[in-house]
């Protein structure tokens, strides 16, 4: 049943996607609020599938920010890249520079207001992640990063990239960590999703100023720690 479920889910998700990238296309010539509630509207779709089809939920704990910050959340699925920027109220995410290229969905990501990289740019992409992040916190925008820059499996271990502390050494806002365990339901690259809850977690907030080590540190061990404690979590 299980199978079942997931396959539908699928069919309906990524059939629900093309036909909403297409019928889409005329928001991209509005003002980006438009593309951004429609963004909405795509996780919301995936939200009720997830809920109705496979029976995975999601609830949020911990206190919401106020203001501008620094999201800094765990990655282990394609769930939290879809769910959280509704979730956080539209961050600027950054994200591959490749997801451009997509075939119809990249002109979105064109589009969205976001924090490029390019990885092929060696040294330079580090310059370029820290120029993009300076012009998106002038416009008054959060920004989502996940730290360890690719999907983790849940209890598997995987290094946090300076990129972070780059942008929160750039932008001087404040970096608040976010834990979850969104893997265990949806893991990566595989095709069965389980049914159950998804949490969610807002961590203590780092505040601006801290040197590269502190912060590095503070960062994982605050991420890490609440990631472990979540429901279901392998035990070490």
């Amino acid at each position: 049943m299980i199978v079942i479920r997931s396959i539908l889910f699928n069919i309906l998700f990524y059939g629900a996607t093309v036909l909403m990238s297409v019928t889409g296309l005329p928001i991209l010539l509005l003002p980006v609020r438009y593309l951004k509630r429609y963004q909405h509207l795509w996780a919301a779709v995936l939200v009720f599938l997830l809920k109705h089809i496979v029976g995975i939920r999601h609830r949020i704990e911990g206190v919401k920010p106020q203001g501008q910050v620094i999201y800094a959340a765990k990655h282990q699925s394609a769930w939290e890249t879809i769910v959280l920027y509704r979730e956080f109220g539209s961050p600027a995410p950054v994200l591959k520079r490749e997801l451009v290229f997509l075939p119809l969905i990249g002109l979105y990501f064109m589009r969205v207001p976001s924090v490029p990289i390019n990885r092929s740019a060696g040294r330079n992409a580090l310059t370029q992640l820290i120029s993009s992040a300076r012009k998106i916190a002038q416009t008054g925008s959060s920004i989502l990063i996940f730290p360890q820059g690719t999907r983790v499996a849940p209890g598997a271990s995987h290094p946090y990239h300076a990129g972070t502390f780059a942008i929160y050494q750039a932008t001087g806002l404040p970096v608040v960590p976010v834990a979850l365990n969104a893997g265990l339901l949806w893991p990566r690259q595989a095709l069965i999703k389980r049914p159950g809850m998804i949490d969610v977690r807002y961590l203590e907030p780092i505040p601006p100023g801290l040197d590269r080590k502190s912060f590095m540190q503070r960062l994982e061990t605050s991420i890490e720690t609440a990631t472990k404690a979540l429901p279901g979590m392998p035990a070490e």
